[in-house]
């Protein structure tokens, strides 16, 4: 069965459990389970389960409720993989005859005859599913920003890959994908299997989708896991700072775009003794926005050579306070050497105005390491919403060209005097330093549905735009509705 078609097929079944109250997230998360166990059924030699802890004694059971649940509670106790793909597991299909259904529905298809690619794609796909229909994955990274993030930053075998808010893993699959195109020594292989990616997660179910989503795509094994860690990233360091051995040479992130944080990092030693706060020496600024706060952190995660691709939004480029500061040092102490500027409508979330901030950390400490930064505007005129007209990774093409990783220093401007629409353009360290509150929120091309009242957006991108407005407050409401009938 093709991909496509057999996502719709487990997805559509969603809408069965909904009636008994169970969202798009608890679901997906009982697809992981019931999935896993299948694929180990498919693969009896390469999977060791406990006894009593197999597809095959849900498929034939006659009390499937109780013995599913003993079966994710004997999992979770299992060690190594199992233990964090089924920590604090429970079953939350309290139907037995759905519950059945959804067993057999799976048990239909053979997941680990196809490429591993496939199964992996498979996976990928119900997690873009969930992300479209919950609000949990309002800020779910567009496939094509991390595809063409990815090709910028260029990731080489034997370097690390961290990802301080990893989510489902989705940076760390394009860096797979990426990595596994070349060819590996069976030493860079293993590396790339067991030590390559270090992720950080706060929301225990969500870790849970990262790591089944690595493990199927070959990272890790039953026996030893990939490095993702539940816990607040921020909060990491001895004494709090990060140790020289912690550091990575690439971080790849999209740190939550809430803009408060319940617990404040701070540099105040005094001040992180109360409550609500923590300390971080090696940041430059207390902050109590959570997007500053990891923009420092991604910082000190970084090995001297080191190198960064962060999604942010516009308010990081041009906020007052702390993040004026942070923006004077992040361009003293690297160089923030590309800024690309990203629509609107590629977020699930409406109104989202995010950037990609890429930047080098220098070996040897310089007075500004930043000489210039180069804008990439691929905002301003340009329409995408996330399901009629979705970004595609070929709509970056030319960025990923003139970004010119190869050689940063042979970059060439589209913009000039004589071409005023050229969406590339370079402004350097003492410019960007003049501005007020050293604002990096440049633009300076010419938005013709603001300045030109008479050559407004395409109707039909107008219309799919309130269409799909109009479908998201639907699904919202249901939402609101369900919780109303618990």
């Amino acid at each position: 069965m093709a991909t496509n078609n057999l996502v719709a097929k487990i997805w559509s079944f969603c809408d069965t459990l909904r009636d008994d109250g169970l969202g798009y997230g608890d679901y997906l998360e009982q697809l992981t389970f019931l999935l896993f166990l299948k694929m180990a059924d498919e693969n009896k030699s390469e999977y060791n389960l406990p006894k009593r802890c197999d597809w095959q004694t849900i498929l034939t059971s006659v009390q499937i409720i109780e013995d599913y649940q003993n079966l994710l509670k004997n999992l979770s106790n299992a060690g190594g993989m199992l233990s964090k793909i089924f920590a604090g597991a429970q079953n939350k299909i309290h139907d037995s005859v759905k519950l059945k259904r959804l067993i057999k529905l799976i048990d239909g298809e053979n997941w680990t005859n196809q490429d591993i690619d496939i199964k992996g794609e498979i996976y990928e796909s119900l997690l873009q599913k969930n992300a479209e229909n919950s609000g949990a994955g309002q800020y779910f990274t567009p496939r094509s920003v991390i595809s063409t993030i990815i090709t910028c930053i260029d990731p080489k075998p034997m370097e690390t890959i961290a990802d301080p808010s990893c989510g489902t893993g989705g940076f760390f699959l394009g860096a797979l994908n990426h990595l596994i195109e070349k060819a590996l020594s069976k030493q860079e292989a293993e590396f790339l299997k067991f030590k390559a990616f270090h992720g950080w997660e706060i929301e225990k179910s969500t870790a849970r989708l990262c790591l089944m989503n690595l493990f199927l795509h070959g990272v890790g094994d039953l026996k030893e896991t990939p490095d993702i860690q539940v816990t607040d990233s921020l909060k990491r360091g001895t004494n709090g700072e990060i140790e020289e051995n912690e550091k990575v040479t690439i971080v790849l992130a999209n740190p939550p775009f809430g803009v408060s944080s319940s617990d404040i990092p701070t540099i105040d030693v005094e001040r992180s003794k109360n409550d609500g706060y923590f300390l971080r020496k090696d940041f430059w600024v207390t902050t109590s926005n959570k997007q500053l706060a990891f923009l420092q952190h991604i910082v000190t995660m970084l090995k001297e050579n080191g190198r960064a691709a962060v999604v942010l939004p516009d308010n990081v480029l041009f906020e007052g306070g702390a993040g004026e500061t942070i923006r004077k040092k992040l361009m003293e102490e690297t160089n923030l050497h590309t800024i690309l500027r990203l629509p609107t409508g590629i977020f699930y979330a409406q109104g989202v105005k995010a950037n990609v901030l890429f930047f080098d950390k220098p070996q040897e400490p310089v007075k500004s390491a930043t000489k210039e930064v180069w804008y990439y505007d691929y905002r301003t005129n340009i329409n995408h919403t996330p399901k009629k007209n979705p970004l595609k990774s070929t709509d970056l093409k030319e960025f990923i060209e003139l970004y010119n990783s190869a050689n940063l220093e042979k970059r060439k401007e589209t913009w000039s005097q004589e071409t005023p629409q050229g969406r590339w353009r370079k402004y350097s360290y003492e410019e960007l330093l003049t501005r007020d509150k050293t604002n990096l929120d440049v633009f300076w091309l010419r938005n013709d549905s603001i300045i030109d009242l008479d050559n407004l957006p395409d109707p039909n991108n107008l219309a799919q735009e309130i269409v799909e407005n109009i479908e998201d407050a639907l699904e919202s409401f249901k939402r609101v509705a369900l919780k109303l009938e618990d």
